[in-house]
């Protein structure tokens, strides 16, 4: 099952590698699949939660092998997961963006396999709202474009 893994990891590699990039510039807000570094945060999910305090009557273990090859095949998938590459910050906001970062930090420190845990949660969650966000903005992007081609040049 890891060499599933270590194996779709090499191919988003590759194809990120052969990739030309000549995408319109409103697919820069998304990655295609997901990035190998959530990936990896992702993956360790069942030990993070082993090593956690928490239990919710779920056998784990069982659910690895599964888990491992869903996220080796979202590694290689054309899933559009969010990315915050174009993002920009008021100056109003990097003091509320510096405090969360603090307590982001904070909270690794303390309770680090509860805040990674939490975080894998998030992310998991946030992949089906970046594909509804996606097909909205792929959706406004086409009308867009055939707006532009009926335009009449006298």
């Amino acid at each position: 099952v890891c060499l599933i893994y270590v194996i779709c990891v090499a191919l988003r590699l590759a194809r990120f590698n052969v990739n030309t990039g000549q995408d319109p510039s409103w697919r820069d807000n998304f990655f295609e699949g997901v990035p190998s570094p959530a990936g990896g945060l992702i993956i360790l999910t069942p030990l993070v939660y082993e090593l956690t305090n928490y239990n919710f009557n779920l056998d784990i273990k069982s659910f690895t092998p599964y888990l491992t090859v869903l996220i080796a095949l979202l590694l290689v998938s054309k899933v559009p997961t969010l990315s915050f590459k174009r993002i920009s910050i008021s100056s109003k906001g990097t003091v509320f963006l510096l405090l969360t970062a603090g307590i982001i930090f904070i909270a690794l420190l303390f309770y680090t396999f509860e805040t990674l845990l939490f975080f894998s949660a998030i992310y998991l969650l946030t992949i089906p709202v970046s594909v509804f966000i996606f097909k909205n903005q792929k959706k406004k992007n086409m009308l867009k474009i055939s707006d532009d081609d009926h335009e009449d040049i006298l």
